[in-house]
């Protein structure tokens, strides 16, 4: 079995109009939001051996929030994950080391989202990321199979849905 984690970044700050996309920083409600889901992570085990994330900053410092929750994953950045759509990261994840059981892709919407709605299979937690996967947003798939390359389309059991509003 293989466990997928997808961590939408949390709110990014948009007060100063000079920097680019990649460059804004995390709002002061995103810090607080990434908090809230790194105490959710540690109490529910969310243990990673590896994650990847996009090379935005606000990616990264949702990262930087979260990582402490993890264990001790090892961490990629990766340029390709930002602006990202679902074909190439259905491609990164069925890249993913075969001897990692468990994995975490940090990244954006929509290719985020598309991702999680790609793969997941019916049912009530699918029907609510349906509906959107806002920032900050965790979500935890299973799927059944032994390299990542075997990854498909709608086989995967959405486990966990998480959103930072959700959480005190």
């Amino acid at each position: 079995m293989k466990r997928l984690f997808l961590l939408r970044h949390a709110k990014s700050a948009w007060d100063d109009p000079a920097l680019r996309d990649r460059d804004r920083p995390l709002a002061p409600r995103g810090r607080k939001a990434a908090k809230r889901v790194a105490r959710w992570a540690n109490k529910h085990g969310v243990r990673p051996q590896l994650v990847v994330c996009s090379n935005a900053v606000r990616a990264q410092q949702t990262l930087e929030r979260v990582l402490p929750s993890l264990g001790e994953p090892e961490v990629w950045v990766e340029v390709t994950l930002y602006a990202a759509g679902v074909e190439t990261l259905l491609g990164r994840v069925r890249a993913l080391p075969d001897e990692v059981d468990e994995a975490m892709l940090v990244g954006h919407n929509p290719g985020l989202m598309e991702l999680l709605l790609l793969l997941a299979a019916p049912g009530p937690l699918r029907e609510r990321a349906l509906e959107n996967v806002p920032t900050g947003a965790l979500a935890e798939l299973e799927t059944d199979v032994e390299r990542w390359a075997d990854v498909s389309p709608g086989e995967a059991r959405l486990t966990e849905f998480v959103l930072p509003r959700e959480l005190r």
